[in-house]
């Protein structure tokens, strides 16, 4: 009976509109909203991902090798599994036009490229007339900002390697481009055999091998792949299969979606301040209304349920409405969206992501609500009476204590359950409790010394400045609420800016220093010292490294399969470089062990890098097994050293005995630091005499990869601006809620004589101290948060930025003073008289 009681007189109540509610709604509507359009974004990548993935991939399944072709035995075991085979070669070279040159990622096919998909030329044409070539030459297809780069045009001709080639037209669309990884240049596509006299494929040179294959329907991808790891492990193989045909893009576009879900749950916590405020006025209104049905013997349980089915149905609106403007904000920039994004996507209103920000949404009005109508369910009608002339409402029970906590727990293990990254949803949690509650204590600070301070003597003579501090620091200030809300929103905003300023400073302060100007790759043996000797008769170079270096994947410890040991390693992940030598090459630190002796010609042995073998678990005298141009070569660990590769050096976490690799086919890798203005000297020289050799610009490499932490930085910037956003409403609707107490108030010091500029300047300068109190506290909860960030993920120095600063600090004072002024108009514009009249 008591809840249908509860649910009718709730109904009755809500009919007198929305207005108590405003605030309430809008905080959970921008908080859902912001969830639900981040997680509509990755899991509609996710959808195009898996429903292109054989198109991505080039066919259901692809096999890999690194260095070299496929065997007979391979061959074999594809022509009896599969209907059709692509072979496709992939590596990086050097395209030469005249003076001109360009790095480029070429991609080299066969007939039967590609399987599935359709590739974009402009002007279209077959892929087979655009590799037929013509007038003597191969043709190829380029990249559009290759092309624009080298100054050619449809027709034109180029060089890679020692061949020549004609270009035939633009490459407009790649469609297996996805699943080939972080290239470094853009994309030339030419035919296989036109690479034969090149130079650029042969023994020890970098290149990929991939065999795409188009499996019979029905065929279990599970068993094959077992079966073909189990046959060719050993050889270097690398299996993947359309179901996680990108997996490199798979990761970070989940790793990403679900760090902006999580700052999205920062501006959800900022609404949740919002939210419990806007509860509390809205039953400080009611506290007539809630005392008579309480001295009439109404029980507590009655009083909670009516309100709780009210604020419940608010609840439920509210992120019924923010589902709809997420789903439609993502829908209706669909088209965009897909233009932007390097992945395929099927933007659809997906229902995980929508569930998943509506769990959010509900469990966060719940915790912020369930302290107010607790306090409001159990105080007795006298206090209630009481509090309608200023009264305050005892404090919870226990229970209402451990439930709070309980709804806490599920909030943040339902974030660390959703998003998959268990220590970022803790670490964010973490973060987040921890600025509430560093903004919490520093309102309280704020308070008690601005009430100091307007007792003071030196506010006498300063009766504005005394009347703001006063007030700040005074019973009903609404110091805590701008704190809180609008504190924390610039607290995220703040640690954004902290991160990326000291990324892009760490890049820019450190390269030049440090970084080398070039790596060049596939230098063949009898090249080396033509190489050194061009490098050595400039005088714009300053130092020259070289190595040898093959690539190989350590498939083995200690005799079982290395990922059974050490799990998913990003050093198991793929093939590593491996480098051998006499000695210890210069600046080479060992931790542990010894390097072996000048001449030693004995079993293998493996210096391995000291902070790798770490996490591997890898110990002195233990044996490893690295698979290199499908040969095993097993040896044992006798020393580690500190590898760092944070210097753009040379870096290897493998070097082997010399006698370990006799005979092997290799080539090597160089570092080249040289002046600016030395650089192009130094390509045109290299390119010219040695076509084959591939120049990587190390500028170009970061300049790339500054392009993505940007792009990172950029949607970054626009959740945590959305969590000030959320922030600015919560500061308007406590603005608004306290506009009767201004217009008393000025009421009072303009019938003692006060004008309305000095009324108005009282407010503003009250404005300004909370203002500068929250975006004060935000800079040091965003720089704290902002140090942990670089220091211990990215593994950087941080130094703090006092730009952004600054920047927050005016932001914080601009806002709340706006909020302030807007709200003083009504109160300034009141007659004393109409103010007074009411009082009697």
């Amino acid at each position: 009976m008591s809840a249908a009681l509860a649910f009718r007189i709730a109904r009755r109540e809500l009919r007198g509109g929305l207005a108590g509610f405003r605030i309430f709604l809008a905080c959970l509507i921008l908080g859902v909203a912001a969830i639900a359009a981040v997680g509509l974004v990755r899991e509609s990548i996710r959808q195009g991902l898996s429903d292109q993935g054989a198109v991505m991939l080039g066919g259901d399944a692809r096999m890999q090798f690194i260095y070299r072709f496929a065997t007979d035995d391979e061959h074999a075991f594809m022509d009896r599994i599969a209907m059709r085979v692509s072979e496709v070669v992939d590596f990086r070279s050097m395209a030469v036009v005249g003076e001109e040159r360009g790095l480029t990622q070429v991609k080299a096919v066969d007939d039967g490229w590609p399987l599935l998909g359709d590739p974009g030329f402009d002007p279209p044409m077959p892929v087979s007339e655009v590799l037929a070539g013509a007038e003597g030459l191969p043709g190829a297809a380029m990249d559009a900002v290759l092309v624009e780069r080298l100054g050619l045009t449809p027709g034109d001709e180029f060089r890679l390697g020692m061949q020549s080639f004609r270009l035939m037209t633009v490459l407009t669309h790649e469609p297996d481009a996805a699943a080939g990884g972080f290239g470094l240049g853009p994309r030339t596509l030419v035919a296989t055999g036109a690479l034969a006299d090149s130079g650029l494929i042969g023994p020890g040179t970098l290149y990929d091998t991939q065999y795409r294959m188009i499996l019979p329907p029905g065929a279990d991808l599970d068993a094959l792949r077992t079966e073909a790891m189990t046959a060719f492990r050993d050889t270097g193989l690398r299996w993947r299969d359309s179901r996680r045909a990108a997996p490199g893009a798979e990761n970070f576009i989940d790793r990403i979606g679900a760090f902006l879900i999580l700052v999205g749950l920062a501006g959800l916590a900022v609404g949740g301040v919002g939210v419990s405020a806007a509860v509390r006025s809205y039953l400080a209104g009611k506290t007539a209304t809630i005392a008579t049905p309480r001295t009439l013997g109404a029980e507590q349980r009655l009083i909670f349920m009516v309100y709780l089915v009210q604020i419940g149905a608010m609840a439920l609106l509210g992120v019924l409405a923010g589902l709809i403007f997420g789903t439609g904000a993502v829908m209706a920039l669909a088209p965009v969206l897909e233009r932007l994004l390097p992945v395929p996507a099927v933007f659809a209103p997906w229902p995980a992501p929508l569930a998943e920000a509506a769990f959010y949404g509900l469990v966060t009005a719940l915790l912020f609500t369930l302290w107010p109508l607790a306090r409001t369910a159990q105080v007795r009608a006298a206090a209630l009476y009481r509090a309608a002339v200023g009264g305050a409402g005892a404090a919870p029970r226990p229970v209402w204590w451990m439930v709070s906590a309980g709804l806490a727990v599920l909030l943040v293990g339902g974030a660390a359950w959703f998003s998959g990254a268990p220590d970022l949803a803790f670490g964010t949690a973490a973060g987040v409790i921890g600025a509430l509650a560093l903004l919490a204590g520093a309102a309280v600070l704020v308070r008690l010394l601005a009430r100091a301070l307007a007792r003071s003597r030196i506010m006498r003579g300063r009766p504005a400045l005394r009347l703001a501090f006063a007030a700040v620091g005074g019973p009903g200030s609404e110091t805590t609420s701008v704190m809180l809300s609008l504190g924390l929103g610039l607290a995220v905003l703040a640690s954004v800016g902290q991160i990326e300023a000291n990324l892009r400073a760490a890049i820019d302060r450190d390269l030049p220093a440090r970084a080398p100007a070039y790596f060049f790759l596939d230098i063949q043996n009898d090249q080396l010292d033509a190489f050194n000797a061009t490098l050595a008769a400039d005088p714009g170079v300053e130092r020259v490294e070289t190595a040898p270096m093959l690539r190989g994947i350590l498939t083995r410890i200690n005799g079982r399969p290395a990922t059974e040991v050490a799990g998913d390693h990003w050093v198991l992940r793929g093939d590593r470089g491996v480098t051998y030598s006499d000695t210890p090459p210069e600046g080479t630190t060992i931790t542990e062990g010894t390097w072996w002796p000048a001449d030693y010609d004995g079993p293998p042995q493996i210096s391995f890098g000291a902070e790798e073998a770490a996490e591997l678990g890898l110990q002195l005298g233990d044996s490893i097994t690295v698979n290199i141009l499908g040969r095993d070569i097993e040896g044992e660990i006798t020393s580690f050293r500190q590898v760092d590769f944070s210097t753009g050096g040379l870096g290897f976490v493998m070097a082997m005995s010399p006698a370990a690799l006799a005979g092997a086919p290799h080539t090597h890798i160089a570092t080249v630091y040289a002046a600016p203005e030395a650089e192009g000297r130094i390509l045109r020289a290299i390119a010219g005499d040695m076509p084959n050799v591939t120049a990587i610009r190390v500028r170009d490499a970061v300049d790339q990869a500054t392009a993505v932490l940007g792009a990172i930085a950029s949607a970054a910037a626009w959740a945590a601006g959305a969590t000030l956003l959320t922030g600015l409403v919560v500061l308007i609707g406590t603005a608004a809620a306290g506009e009767r107490e201004r217009i008393f108030e000025a009421t009072v010091l303009r019938t003692l004589g006060a004008t309305r500029g000095w009324v108005l300047a009282s407010f503003a300068l009250r404005s300004v101290l909370m203002g500068a109190a929250a975006g004060g506290v935000a800079i040091l909860a965003g720089a704290v948060a902002g140090w942990a960030v670089v220091t211990f993920v990215m593994e950087t120095s941080f130094a703090f930025e006092p730009l952004s600063a600054i920047a927050i600090v005016l932001g914080g004072v601009v806002a709340v003073l706006g909020a302030g002024i807007l709200f003083a108009l009504r109160p300034l514009a009141t007659r004393p008289a109409r103010i007074l009249r009411q009082q009697d």
